[in-house]
């Protein structure tokens, strides 16, 4: 039995069964309906939070929730049948309780994977297939994925709206492609996923730093991927490999107050050895395919980190060298700053902060709060105490965690007494 407070379970509940509950009822709806199964599951929660503590807690919490939420969904598709003065049965988006049932050997069958396969159909405008799995799968908000995306929010609303319009407009089913398109629509699949577990890795906003049922979900999703015979492709085992290598450091992220620590205050001894485990498993696997992925240099650089028996140790010449691959095949800002910082750990802080003001104004670091903190703390290591106020201040100005927050804060204010600058 749950001993849990009605409102706690349900906040749970939202975090860890949102996706599969919008993703299941829109196999029963048809991808048209989004819309609604969006609205109708987060109505049936709100009904949870009014019900539960006076009814007490159903036997089966997500089955009581589904069931309200399929009752909203085919109430409302009545109502605006009525509204039309057409027959319910009529309408070839109704409720279809045996739809895009999947044999064996079709592909993936979880309900949510095809969720994420359905938002990225080809013929939905290619910004947008990313920020539709987030939203319908995650329960992202669009600040949350503007963040994620380091994009304005806008900017990502008017993709949203866009890609259902074109999604509806299709009439597609909820169904599992041919494996063709399987392969076509895996690119989006993969940044989506890995969206996922980084919101977990390091939420964007909140008290808490680690999400960890993000991550569970990611690389539940990712090891369907990798037992698939259409999608068990190398660069899925090197996205998993990713996932297994940075989530294993989960147990160290955060002290006893929920405060960040950084990977050179991190005690290594409490990484999860059985992921790191499975990370190099993955790994091992990933090298089969004659074609080198971001994904695979990002899984080696991991794997650098994970190898390293202390901060100490870390071989920041192989992770300059491996960044330089990713530089040569995925040219983004947020790669060139995290070349940069590995430059700084090789040649210096000045080197560093010139290599960052190669990048000029990009956009996208203007959002990015990590950015300003990184900068601030090269301005720190040289002395230059002033330029690193203001750019600390200017990363605390930006939307961030709680414990990033009051780590920013306790950096500017011990930079602020000239205090050594720490390892970082």
């Amino acid at each position: 039995m749950d001993v849990r407070a009605p409102h706690e379970l349900v906040e749970d509940l939202f975090r860890h069964r949102y996706g599969r509950l919008v993703s299941g009822l829109v196999r029963r709806l048809g991808p048209a309906r989004i819309d609604l199964a969006e609205d109708v599951v987060a109505e049936a929660f709100l009904r949870a939070l009014r019900a539960w503590p006076a009814e007490g807690v159903p036997e089966q919490p997500d089955a009581w929730v589904f069931r309200v939420a399929n009752n909203l969904a085919l109430d409302t598709l009545r109502r605006r049948a009525e509204l039309a003065g057409a027959d319910l049965g009529a309408d070839e988006h109704a409720v279809q309780p045996n739809a895009a049932r999947a044999e064996p050997g079709d592909g993936p069958a979880d309900d949510t994977l095809r969720m994420m396969f359905t938002c990225c159909h080809p013929a939905l405008p290619a910004d947008a297939r990313v920020p539709l799995v987030l939203k319908t799968v995650c329960g992202f908000g669009v600040s949350e994925i503007a963040a994620a995306l380091l994009a304005m929010e806008a900017a990502i609303a008017q993709r949203l709206t866009r890609g259902k319009a074109r999604l509806q407009g299709l009439g597609a089913r909820f169904e599992v492609p041919p494996p063709r398109e399987l392969v076509e629509r895996l690119p989006p699949v993969l940044d989506a996923l890995y969206l996922m577990f980084n919101e977990g890795y390091r939420a964007h906003r909140g008290e808490d730093l680690v999400r960890a049922d993000l991550v569970e979900e990611a690389v539940r999703l990712a090891t369907l991927l990798t037992e698939d015979e259409h999608t068990a492709r190398p660069e899925v085992h090197a996205l998993l490999a990713l996932m297994y290598f940075s989530g294993a450091r989960l147990p160290a992220r955060v002290d006893a107050f929920g405060d960040v620590l950084t990977l050179a205050e991190q005690d290594r001894s409490r990484w999860d050895r059985r992921w790191l485990t499975h990370g190099f498993a993955q790994f091992r696997r990933s090298i089969a395919g004659e074609r080198l992925t971001p994904w695979h240099v990002e899984a080696r650089i991991a794997s650098l980190h994970a190898v390293a028996a202390d901060y100490a140790s870390t071989d920041w010449g192989a992770i300059l060298a491996a960044y330089d691959q990713l530089v040569a095949i995925a040219d983004t800002p947020v790669v060139r700053l995290n070349r940069a910082v590995a430059l700084a750990k090789v040649a210096g802080p000045r080197a560093g902060l010139d290599e960052l003001a190669t990048l000029g104004a990009a956009p996208e670091l203007d959002r990015y709060g990590l950015a300003a903190a990184v900068v601030a703390h090269l301005h720190w290591q040289l002395g230059e105490h002033a330029q690193a106020l203001e750019h600390f201040q200017r990363a605390l100005g930006l939307a961030c965690t709680g414990p990033e927050a009051r780590l920013l804060a306790r950096r500017r204010d011990a930079c602020r007494e000239h205090a050594p600058a720490p390892a970082w």
